[in-house]
């Protein structure tokens, strides 16, 4: 049986994106990239940009579920808003497409992917060029966070 998960690093400026599919235990990257918006952008023109580019993507990649990384902030309240903002138009499109959605912690995907929740960046990328079997690190960062929450989604997803 294959099972394709879409990982989605949810952002404002920059929203990471991996489809990864299972196929027994083989995992292989089907589609990653990172979909990007400007300030010079009205702010419901970056959503809908969001929104359309993932819409294409579940179309490509048609995923059994998605898996989005949960988000923690500091102290930059206003940061937050806006990507909280984006983070909701993201779970309204899973819930347009019917996909249930997995939300992993940064160190949970850490400590599925790693086997250490305290992994640094450069070790999850690293692991998941090697996992996925791809020739180099996927750039930017955000690509490699999405292909990460992809992989630890496919190794805890119960079936909705």
């Amino acid at each position: 049986m294959c099972l394709v998960c879409l990982g989605i690093d949810p952002g404002l400026a920059r929203v990471g994106y991996g489809a990864v599919m299972k196929s027994g235990a083989e995992l292989r990257a089907m589609n990653y990239g990172c979909i990007e918006t400007t300030p010079a952008m009205s702010f419901t023109e970056r959503l809908l940009k969001i929104y359309t580019d993932l819409q294409e993507q579940i179309g490509v990649c048609a995923p059994d579920f998605v898996s989005v990384e949960r988000l923690f902030f500091g102290r930059n309240t206003t940061t937050a808003e806006y990507v909280y903002q984006a983070r909701g138009v993201i779970m309204l499109l899973a819930a347009q497409n019917n996909l249930p959605v997995f939300e992993p912690a940064p160190n949970h995907i850490k400590l599925s992917l790693c086997g250490n929740g305290r992994a640094d960046k450069h070790t999850v990328q690293e692991t998941i060029r090697e996992v996925l079997s791809l020739d180099e690190i996927p750039r930017p960062d955000d690509t490699a966070d999405a292909l990460a929450a992809a992989v630890a989604g496919l190794s805890h997803y119960e079936g909705g």
